[in-house]
C-alpha cells in the first residue's frame, strides 16, 4: 500500500574520466554532501537533494573554471532561498551562476568566451524538478528503459531532424562536426534556451535519475540501457562507475570529458540498500 512508500530515500554517486583531454572542465556536486537523502511524506523533516552537473568551455582554465563556478554558485543559491517554489528557486540558482560567470569574466578578461552547461535538479518528496541550459542530457531509467527528460541544446537535434527530411543521410548528420555546437550556454551573457520541468517528476522505487556530460554519448543508448540494468541492484557508485569504465573500453582517441551523477531511489523499509 501508500503507506510502505512513505519513506523514500535517494541514494547517490559521481564519476568522471578525463577522456582523452589533457584537463578536466567536467564538474559535478551534490547538496547535502553526504550519501543518502531520505524524503518523509509523513510530515517528518524533510532535506532536499540537490545534484547538478556542469560540462564546462573555454580553453584549459576557462572550461574548469566555468562549470566549478556554475556548480558552486547554483548549489549556493538554491540552498540559500527556501520560501518560494522550486520553479521559481531553479531560475534564480541558475540566474545566479550566470552572474557569476559573467563576473569572472569582467575581473580577468582573458577568460571571455568561457561557459558551461549546467543540469540541475532538485530531488523531494514530490520527485524531480529540473532545470538545464546546454547539451548535457538527464535522463531517467526505469524499469530497464532509458528515457531523456532534459531539451538537448546542441545542433544535433537540428543535424538529425535533417537526416529525417532526407536533406542529409544519417551517417552525414552523425558525423557533421557541428553536432556538438551549443545554440544555448551559460556564458554570463543572456540564455538563448533553458529547459525548466513543467511539474515534478513523480518517481518510483527502483529508478535512477542520471545527469551526465556528453562525453557518455560515446555510448548508444542502448548501451547505457543495458549497463544501468546489469548493475541497477548493486547501487548508484556500482552505476555510475560502470557507465565511465565503460566509455574509457572505447578508447575514443577523441574522448571527451565524461561525468556521471547516478541517483537511486529507494524505498526505506524493507529490502536491502546500497
Amino acid at each position: 500500500g501508500p503507506v510502505y512508500w512513505r519513506m523514500i530515500v535517494f541514494y547517490r554517486a559521481s564519476f568522471s574520466t578525463q577522456g582523452a583531454r589533457s584537463y578536466q572542465e567536467d564538474s559535478a556536486m551534490l547538496w547535502p554532501g553526504d550519501d543518502i537523502a531520505s524524503a518523509d511524506a509523513g510530515g517528518g523533516a524533510w532535506r532536499e537533494l540537490v545534484a547538478i552537473l556542469a560540462d564546462g568551455m573555454g580553453g584549459h582554465a576557462g572550461g574548469a573554471l566555468a562549470s566549478r563556478t556554475v556548480c558552486e554558485t547554483f548549489v549556493d543559491a538554491f540552498a540559500g532561498t527556501r520560501e518560494t517554489d522550486t520553479t521559481t528557486r531553479l531560475i534564480s540558482a541558475l540566474s545566479a551562476a550566470n552572474d557569476a560567470i559573467a563576473e569572472k569574466v569582467s575581473e580577468n578578461p582573458a577568460l571571455s568566451g568561457m561557459g558551461s552547461t549546467l543540469v540541475g535538479v532538485v530531488f523531494s518528496k514530490d520527485g524531480a524538478q529540473w532545470v538545464s541550459v546546454g547539451d548535457s542530457p538527464l535522463m531517467l531509467y526505469r524499469r530497464g528503459e532509458i528515457a531523456l527528460l532534459n531539451e538537448d541544446h546542441s545542433l544535433a537535434p537540428e543535424l538529425d531532424r535533417m537526416a529525417e527530411a532526407g536533406h542529409i543521410s544519417v551517417e552525414e548528420a552523425r558525423r557533421d562536426p557541428r553536432r556538438h555546437m551549443l545554440r544555448s550556454a551559460v556564458t554570463g551573457d543572456e540564455i538563448d534556451l533553458v529547459d525548466i520541468s513543467k511539474k515534478p517528476l513523480a518517481v518510483e522505487p527502483g529508478d535512477y535519475v542520471i545527469l551526465a556530460s556528453d562525453g557518455l554519448q560515446t555510448l548508444e543508448q542502448s548501451e547505457v540501457e543495458r549497463i544501468v540494468s546489469a548493475y541497477a541492484a548493486d547501487g548508484a557508485k556500482a552505476v555510475a562507475q560502470a557507465l565511465i569504465r565503460a566509455v574509457e573500453a572505447v578508447r575514443d582517441p577523441h574522448q571527451d570529458n565524461a561525468t556521471v551523477v547516478a541517483v537511486r531511489v529507494v524505498p526505506a523499509s524493507g529490502g536491502t540498500l546500497s
